[in-house]
């Protein structure tokens, strides 16, 4: 399938990642959206009133989040624009990209933005009043941890998710460490030159609001809390569950932070490209769910999906992004696609730089673009799983215009 909506190359952009209680741990996750986007639009000559759609992607709730969408247009110049909140977990990327291009798709939109924002620092404690409880007392949960820790559905943790795939596949600790070593390696080579690779996308310093977005309470110079993993000390990691095989060097870490694409016409695109001789191009979609419990095995179907939307098979594909919460993920996505785990996620990838939620698929999918683009063009799958034993991925092309 070819999608009508485009995203004009380099009209897209991520704050690098911290890891919880870091740089952005202060921040109120949708104002600091908003506070970016503003800016990276200006650098990019793109007028906020130029949007007829809004789409925003968050999984942690924030004071006053409910307004959404509509908020965060305003506070960048967009008050006429309206849209929707939307919140898959960490498949939100790639929903709320879907979401922008069927509303272009079918003739109410003209222009999007799509704005991913999420901060687990700091979480919420949620109260849920009950007067007719035990002396009148409610439930109360931890959003962000007690989401990590609990799958209402079964009771059991997202680790467990990953430990049950392993069992069943025969997955062992060192071979996802072998796989943590290659993803770092990988993750170099986007600091290269000084950071090159991620200075296509993202502003490098960053500087860091103050709570007021008055003040800069700090500069960084890109990722913030990524490990520096050796072979020897992976190999003194015990495995975080009893009798498992997920060491903590084998998971990814929560963050904060946040990212944007701009998905408009065929024409607009045209209008708003860094280079209107590139076009960057929506093929297919796909969602799938896996049996309860086994979250990593989502991937693989949801990337089927896609690639049999796009017309095209996994051998196509020029590159390859996954949300890799766990290096095991990346191992049954190999196995079950018959993909080279080793070229998989260059420059970069969740297991590395973070888990901020909402914006991990965002920034997931610029890096492809950006890959792409560095190739000369081609094809491209992004697929990632998400609470609930779900998944999510995309098709995108980047070519001649």
């Amino acid at each position: 399938m070819n999608y009508l909506a485009e995203i004009p190359y380099g009209a897209y952009w991520s704050t690098p990642f911290t890891r919880w209680q870091g740089s952005f741990a202060g921040l109120h996750s949708v104002e600091f959206a908003a506070h970016v986007a503003k800016r990276e639009l200006a650098r990019r000559k793109i007028d906020p009133s130029g949007f007829d759609f809004a789409v925003l992607g968050i999984s942690v709730p924030q004071k006053q989040s409910f307004y959404g969408a509509p908020w965060l247009a305003g506070l960048i110049g967009a008050g006429k624009v309206g849209g929707p909140t939307l919140m898959q977990a960490c498949a939100t990327g790639v929903r709320t990209l879907l979401a922008a291009a069927q509303e272009i798709q079918c003739g109410m939109a003209q222009s999007a933005l799509v704005v991913n924002c999420d901060r687990t620092s700091n979480g919420p404690h949620l109260y849920y009043p009950n007067p007719r409880g035990p002396g009148g007392t409610g439930a109360a949960e931890d959003w962000v941890m007690d989401s990590f820790g609990c799958d209402p559905l079964g009771g059991h943790s997202m680790l467990k998710t990953a430990e049950n795939v392993a069992a069943k596949l025969g997955v062992s600790t060192a071979e996802q460490h072998e796989v943590v070593l290659r993803r770092e390696q990988q993750y170099r080579d986007a600091l290269a030159d000084n950071s090159a690779f991620l200075r296509r996308f993202m502003t490098l310093p960053f500087e860091v609001p103050a709570p007021g977005y008055k003040k800069t309470a700090a500069t960084i110079e890109g990722d913030e809390g990524i490990n520096h993993s050796t072979p020897e000390g992976l190999a003194k990691l015990r495995p975080v569950l009893d009798g498992g095989t997920v060491t903590f060097g084998g998971q990814t870490h929560p963050a904060d932070g946040n990212a944007a694409i701009v998905v408009t016409t065929r024409e607009r695109a045209r209008e708003l490209s860094a280079n209107p001789k590139i076009a960057v191009r929506l093929h297919g979609f796909g969602l799938a769910r896996a049996e309860l419990a086994h979250m990593p095995e989502a991937t693989v179907p949801a990337a089927q999906r896609a690639l049999a939307q796009a017309g095209k098979s996994v051998a196509q594909m020029a590159a390859i992004k996954t949300h890799n919460p766990f290096a095991l993920n990346d191992i049954v996505f190999a196995r079950g696609t018959d993909c080279k785990l080793a070229t998989m996620n260059n420059f970069g990838c969740s297991l590395v730089w973070g888990h901020p939620q909402a914006p991990m698929g965002t920034r997931s999918i610029i890096e492809l673009i950006e890959e792409l683009a560095l190739r000369g063009g081609g094809f491209g799958l992004f697929t990632g799983c998400a609470a609930g034993d779900t998944a999510m991925s995309v098709v995108i092309e980047v070519g001649d215009a």
